[in-house]
């Protein structure tokens, strides 16, 4: 058990982990499809960017609460960047790529930590499956047409530009 201080002071040579209740976990990242679907988003987000506010963050520390920082794959804010280091206002969106060592509960405690901290929408894609799904606060669905997206602003992508 350590402090949220002592943890954001910390910082990990192999790939940063997330900071649950005292208690720092592992992330589940590093393999090729999960590294090439991350640089695809960076890349699509790097257009819209370009053409509105939106920011993109690859592996950002957010603290969704006092005792509780996550690590998404990818953030997003729109309209400003954060002006903190280690933001503690919600993205609008957030993104998690699934690894094949990511178990069914910690993604949930993820989404409903995400959710629950305000952020609108959680994207989740399965790069082995090739599918994608939307959780907000009023559900979460598959997006059987193959088409991830948000509203105000409108974001759309296209599963297949990751894969």
């Amino acid at each position: 058990m350590i402090s949220v201080e002592e943890y954001l002071r910390t910082s990990f040579p192999d790939g940063d982990r997330e900071y649950i209740d005292g208690v720092i976990v592992e992330r589940n990242i590093g393999e090729m499809d999960h590294s090439s679907a991350l640089g695809e988003l960076i890349i699509f987000f790097a257009a819209y960017e370009a053409a509105r506010p939106i920011f993109a963050f690859p592996s950002l520390r957010v603290q969704v609460a006092p005792a509780r920082v996550r690590v998404p794959d990818v953030s997003v804010y729109v309209g400003s960047e954060p002006e903190e280091q280690v933001p503690r206002t919600p993205p609008f969106l957030v993104i998690e790529i699934l690894s094949k060592d990511d178990r069914a509960s910690d993604l949930q405690e993820k989404i409903d930590d995400y959710l629950a901290f305000g952020v609108r929408f959680v994207w989740v894609i399965d790069p082995r499956t090739r599918r994608g799904y939307i959780h907000t606060a009023g559900g979460s669905r598959e997006a059987k047409d193959g088409i991830l997206r948000t509203t105000d602003p409108d974001i759309e992508l296209q599963l297949r530009q990751l894969f």
